[in-house]
């Protein structure tokens, strides 16, 4: 099963090399990767051309006008890569949080779901050893809240590592998919999750990163716990 991942990027300079590099190191016949970046003002975009032109066709780059946001930029790679008949359609994070190693573990996964997830909050998964207690709470709680309030059956409702079967993505209407912040992560999955997609979790160790930036804010924060109780309106006729 051919995989495309998906990797959305805004100032991922410092990573985006060496990520490629472990990713096409894999043994993952046919891998392709799709950089979706937003205008990096640190030169990601062009750091992904140049690796672009020397990957014989395996590494595409989707170039968007500015920062537009994470549920947009995976909508907008979703869209490009199935349309370039990828079977399989794998997401990730670029700052090496999500192993890339996992890849291979959920692909093997995958032969017996629709959705193979990385899972922080199931026994063997875990994250960074070093976050300080109110980190750590607050990812526990948000996780919680959303797996409460939607009834969700798996453990990490808030994971970014994932992948999805090609007929998985097509059998979902994305264009009602509202979020675009982290929330987005919670809306995909709810909404498999109503269609009665089997879903698959296996367990791993989330790391901080260690270049760059974190995206996360407030607002990031605030627009999920508000978006969860959006979604519960938004997708009552859907039933499997």
């Amino acid at each position: 099963m051919q995989l495309t991942v998906v990797i959305p990027t805004y100032n991922e300079a410092e990573n985006l090399q060496k990520l490629v590099s472990a990713l096409f190191s894999l043994p993952l016949q046919g891998l392709k990767i799709l950089v979706v970046d937003d205008n990096s003002p640190d030169g990601t975009g062009q750091t992904a051309d140049e690796l672009a032109a020397a990957s014989a066709g395996q590494l595409g780059v989707l170039h968007r006008p500015g920062k537009c946001g994470l549920g947009s930029a995976y909508l907008q790679g979703f869209d490009r890569v199935l349309k370039e008949g990828a079977q399989a359609v794998g997401q990730m994070d670029a700052d090496f949080s999500h192993p890339p190693k996992m890849l291979v573990d959920l692909m093997h996964s995958l032969e017996s779901c629709d959705v193979a997830l990385g899972s922080r909050y199931i026994p063997g998964g875990s994250v960074d050893c070093q976050w300080p207690l109110w980190r750590k709470g607050l990812s526990g709680f948000g996780n919680l809240y959303a797996r409460t309030l939607l009834g969700l059956q798996v453990k990490d409702a808030t994971g970014g590592l994932r992948i999805w079967r090609r007929q998985a993505l097509l059998g979902m209407p994305l264009d009602r998919i509202r979020s675009n912040g982290y929330a987005f992560q919670v809306e995909m999955i709810y909404l498999a999750s109503r269609l009665g997609y089997r879903l698959q979790e296996t367990p791993f160790y989330f790391a901080d990163r260690h270049q760059g930036r974190s995206k996360m804010s407030f607002r990031i924060q605030a627009e999920a716990a508000v978006s969860v109780w959006q979604m519960l309106l938004r997708y009552r006729d859907l039933h499997h």
